[in-house]
């Protein structure tokens, strides 16, 4: 499979048979790869309210009929009402689709939707599970993450309104995975860090690979 960075926090997951796209922020992303209306994907996973996040996640929906994947409150309030195709669901549980599962975990950060939850994702695919923080701090529940396997972590390293660089490494020695992408830096002025830095870190430590990844560059599996 390919783990394709679009910029932001936004990731294109391509397997032999399913496209799958997470935080699709295009419109307005001055650091975007490609542009939403170049995207045909099967699902659509929303982490939480903001627009940096719901992105183009509607009109990508809508052309394509993607089915977009959320908490309840979320899909209630943002998606239900565009009439497009959506799956609810909550923190810990875990749903089954045809191409694997994916299953809600807990994030620390704002909703943007009164009453809803942040969370991030553990998608599996094709054998492989990639965990996707969204927008989130450090959280003693990414210990939990280590006995899921993770093969590929996307962990958020702006600071300001998510962890920094050190508090992500921490994470990274939580969640024990086999790789880890930084996301969620450069995109504006007051998130700027140096992701070579983190990776260095990281590595140094003997806690995992680091791939930094430039928005279009692919991961392949």
């Amino acid at each position: 499979m390919k783990i394709e960075f679009l910029g932001h926090a936004c990731f294109l997951l391509e397997s032999s048979g399913y496209k799958l796209l997470v935080d699709p922020f295009l419109t307005g992303n001055k650091l975007a790869a490609k542009k939403a209306d170049q995207l045909v994907v099967d699902y659509i996973f929303v982490t939480h309210g903001h627009d940096d996040h719901v992105g183009d996640a509607i009109s990508i929906a809508k052309r394509t009929g993607a089915t977009i994947v959320a908490v309840v409150e979320i899909v209630r309030h943002l998606f239900a009402p565009a009439d497009v195709k959506t799956l609810a669901g909550n923190i810990g549980g875990r749903q089954k689709a045809p191409f694997g599962s994916f299953k809600f975990v807990p994030a620390n950060h704002g909703s943007g939707v009164p009453g809803a939850l942040s969370c991030g994702f553990v998608i599996e695919v094709e054998g492989k599970k990639i965990y996707h923080a969204g927008d989130t701090g450090l959280v003693s529940e990414m210990c939990f993450l280590a006995d899921e396997q993770i093969d590929v972590a996307l962990l958020p390293i702006g600071d300001y309104y998510t962890m920094g660089p050190q508090d992500a490494v921490k994470a990274v020695e939580l969640i024990k995975p086999k790789c880890v992408i930084p996301m969620h830096y450069n995109t504006f002025p007051v998130i700027n860090q140096n992701p070579h830095a983190f990776k260095e870190e990281v590595e140094r430590r003997n806690l995992s690979r680091v791939v930094v990844l430039s928005p279009g560059q692919v991961l392949e599996l």
